[in-house]
């Protein structure tokens, strides 16, 4: 498909008959003539299983301009070329284009002869598309319950898989005649109907994502390099390290992008002065580290760190393991739980942690709350603000001055469906099957009310995931990797210590005579980058540049080998 849209009509049908006279014959021209019916026909085009492989957009349009409607259709086709269109006077913000929705040309109108102005540029979109690496595109069927866990689970983790999917309500009409098509019921949910029509019937992370391409077993038995974890700073060394030359696999529990693939919007991110949404800045870095030829691996946990001479074994949750000359660890940290009464049972109910941007939509026209005061936090407010009534974000701390970046206190404070509650903590959860009050405590005189709400969203600090390192890596009292300086003069720094093999003494101590590089643990050839490093700044971009700098350090060490 080659899409166009442009809201003036004669120009929008000048531009498809210049695309019919050379490209008719092997590409279907889809045009609109403005943002909101072109995005309508994508998404048609996704759930049919069309490709798109270039889409041009006039740049000053009503409604979407073109950036808006480029960023927009980036979400539903992200391998389509993207065209701006504009008038001289607007080659300025053609540029900006490019750093914003990722443009990768402008066409100046008029551009007659299209022989000259048009047809090469739209040749060489059309070859690159071609051999450009894509998954093929598939379109299931998911069956469930809008306040079930399981259902919430999986639809969280299609979505941040890019997995196209269509959502059916177990009790609708549709849904209940795909049930019985499976030979099931709604007691026995989600059910997800694969493209080739073979029902899952509450399968697991792992099972779908071997039907649905995912790769879930490495292709070789010894790397170069393994990195532990699929969020920022594990992409950025998957990408630097696969660019380099090293063979690479990435190893991921869930879904590449961690936290910050669930971020509505980045705004203080280097090079995107607009802001880019944690699942457009992670997508790019996984295409990017697939260029390269690293092989990410998804429902994959790693269970194990074990030394074996020169070589680094990574054992996985199947049994399986991976031998690699080195190791990045990047597991980043998970939420930790809200200990309130009510609140187990009610996650994936109305309640979820981390931003769940799938459950964004359901918002609309009810009361959500927002439980923490860090950027996360702060962002999915922002974000949840456009759909639902009102947001309350409950924060422990007297402000949020301490714990939130200035510019997005100052964007809280500017939306008016958006009030922040310090010195407030949830302490009770009631629904009947799902989530319907909450019990708030003010912790300046304990008195406490109930509310109604809708949904709730917790973001209450960060634990990190190192407990299958024990007694390998040295990891202070909170459980975050110690690495670099922060090691002491025997290669320990808190719990944790290394188990016995030909590189270490007795004592369990940093083995060589060389101090540790600034990102190694106590380990040699384990390097530990992005929040899981005790100390580590807890920001998207400082997490991209240890996993650069990770890789650069692997090469120094491998020389020493």
């Amino acid at each position: 498909m080659l899409v166009t849209v442009d809201d003036d009509p004669s120009v929008s049908r000048a531009v498809a008959r210049d695309l019919r006279r050379r490209y008719g014959e092997r590409n279907r021209i889809v045009r609109a003539e403005s943002g909101e019916d072109a995005l309508d026909a994508l998404r048609q085009m996704k759930l049919r299983g069309d490709q798109v492989a270039v889409i041009l957009a006039d740049y000053r349009m009503p409604g979407l301009t073109g950036i808006e409607f480029l960023e927009r259709a980036m979400d539903i086709y992200p391998y389509a070329r993207r065209v701006l269109l504009t008038a001289y006077a607007d080659t300025s913000a053609a540029i900006d284009a490019i750093n914003i929705v990722d443009v990768d040309h402008y066409l100046l109108k008029p551009w007659d002869p299209p022989e000259e102005k048009l047809y090469p540029v739209i040749d060489d979109l059309l070859r690159a598309w071609q051999r450009e690496e894509r998954k093929p595109v598939r379109v299931a069927k998911l069956v469930g319950h809008r306040w079930s866990a399981p259902s919430t689970d999986l639809r969280d983790f299609l979505a941040r898989n890019q997995v196209p999917y269509h959502w059916y309500a177990a009790d609708g009409e549709e849904g209940q005649r795909l049930l019985a098509a499976a030979g099931t019921d709604d007691k026995h949910i989600p059910v997800l109907i694969t493209t080739d029509g073979e029902p899952m019937i509450a399968p697991s992370n792992a099972e779908v994502a071997a039907r649905v391409g995912l790769a879930t077993t490495p292709e070789r038995e010894f790397y170069d390099l393994v990195v532990v974890g699929g969020g920022p700073a594990g992409l950025g060394a998957a990408v630097y390290g696969a660019s380099e030359g090293l063979s690479t696999v990435l190893v991921e529990k869930y879904a590449t992008g961690g936290q910050a693939g669930q971020s509505s919007r980045i705004e203080n991110y280097l090079g995107f002065p607009d802001g880019v949404s944690g699942g457009q800045l992670t997508d790019r870095a996984r295409r990017q580290a697939v260029k390269f030829r690293a092989e990410l691996l998804t429902t994959s946990e790693a269970t194990g760190l074990e030394v074996n001479g020169p070589a680094r074994t990574i054992r996985l949750s199947d049994g399986s393991a991976i031998d690699a000359k080195a190791i990045i660890l990047a597991t980043g940290v998970s939420y930790r739980q809200l200990n309130a009464p009510g609140c187990t049972e009610m996650t994936g109910a109305g309640v979820f942690y981390g931003a769940a941007l799938t459950e964004a939509e359901e918002c609309k026209d009810q009361d959500v709350f927002v439980v923490g005061g860090a950027n996360s936090a702060g962002q999915a407010a922002v974000y949840l603000a456009k759909f639902a009534r009102s947001v309350t974000m409950l924060v422990r701390a007297h402000s949020l001055e301490d714990s939130m970046s200035y510019y997005l206190i100052q964007q809280i404070a500017g939306i008016p469906n958006i009030s922040v509650r310090n010195c407030t903590e949830v302490s009770e959860v009631y629904g009947a099957g799902h989530l319907e009050r909450l019990e708030l405590r003010d912790l300046t005189n304990g008195s406490t009310e109930i509310v109604d709400a809708g949904q709730l969203f917790i973001f209450i600090g960060a634990a990190p995931r190192t407990s299958w390192l024990d007694g390998v890596v040295a990891r202070d009292k909170h459980g975050f990797v110690l690495a670099g300086p922060d090691l002491d003069q025997n290669g320990q720094g808190g719990q944790g210590s290394q188990g016995g093999d030909d590189d270490q003494d007795d004592q369990g101590g940093w083995p060589l005579d060389r101090p540790p590089y600034h990102l190694e643990t106590s380990v040699p050839g384990v390097f530990a980058v992005g929040d899981v490093r005790a100390e580590s700044a807890k920001r998207v971009a400082s997490a991209v540049g240890e996993g650069a700098m990770a890789v650069m350090l692997v090469h120094r060490y491998l020389e020493t080998l």
